[in-house]
């Protein structure tokens, strides 16, 4: 079963985004990034990580970086020490998010092409579908890491849909920070959003096509309605 837009056009593809989508790792990308920082002496809140979640690290780190005033020459090496650490804590914490499992499977099953866009390294991506076991469900594994723009740039979601030979306008995409759903609609494509819980009341997700708790929620009646 594939819905038709408002254009008579089917939704054919699915690209999910991966880190606090597919796997809860926002917290060990949180923990990484306060320890990377700490050792500049300074100190990130939540609500500070949150307004720059979905960005890739090194835009993460400038971003930071100048906040912080620190010396701009240490961001290589910071750099690849929060993405070494993040993958030391996957490996050893990192667990898929409810519903992984179920909505990869109801796409499958459904007949959709199913593609990754992320904005870490693409290292790290082969080492989360590997580790959840989730790899066959995949046709298409792609990252932002070497692109000219990150999220919430569209360049990953209209690369992502170039490579799979898919028009934009029948793929959807599920993502859980507001830099991704930004550059899913910015790619002209259907955008489903699965934000943490504390901040699903949040006005901002209302630019998404569907807000639901839980990949788990996900059903028939709401794909024939996007």
């Amino acid at each position: 079963m594939k819905s038709g837009n408002q254009m008579g056009l089917q939704l054919n593809t699915v690209i999910f985004d991966m880190d606090g989508l597919l796997i809860d790792s926002d917290p060990l990308w949180s923990e990484a990034g306060g320890e990377v920082l700490a050792m500049y002496g300074k100190t990130l809140k939540p609500a500070q990580y949150e307004t720059t979640k979905g960005l890739r690290t090194r835009e993460w780190l400038e971003y930071w970086f100048g906040y912080f005033r620190i010396d701009g020459s240490f961001l290589l090496q910071a750099e690849e020490d929060i993405i070494q650490l993040v993958m030391a804590k996957i490996r050893e914490r990192g667990k898929a998010m409810p519903g992984t499992n179920y909505i990869l499977d109801y796409f499958s099953k459904r007949g959709f092409t199913i593609a990754l866009a992320t904005s870490s390294p693409f290292k790290l991506a082969e080492q989360v579908v590997e580790q959840l076991n989730i790899g066959s469900y995949f046709s298409l594994l792609q990252s932002a890491e070497l692109l000219p723009y990150g999220k919430p740039h569209p360049e990953v979601y209209m690369q992502c849909a170039a490579a799979l030979g898919a028009n934009p306008l029948q793929c959807l995409c599920f993502e859980d920070s507001f830099n991704g759903m930004i550059a899913a609609k910015a790619a002209k494509m259907k955008c489903v959003m699965v934000p943490e819980h504390s901040l699903i009341h949040h006005a901002h997700w209302d630019a998404a096509d569907l807000k639901i708790s839980s990949l788990q929620n996900f059903n028939d009646l709401l794909l024939q309605n996007l």
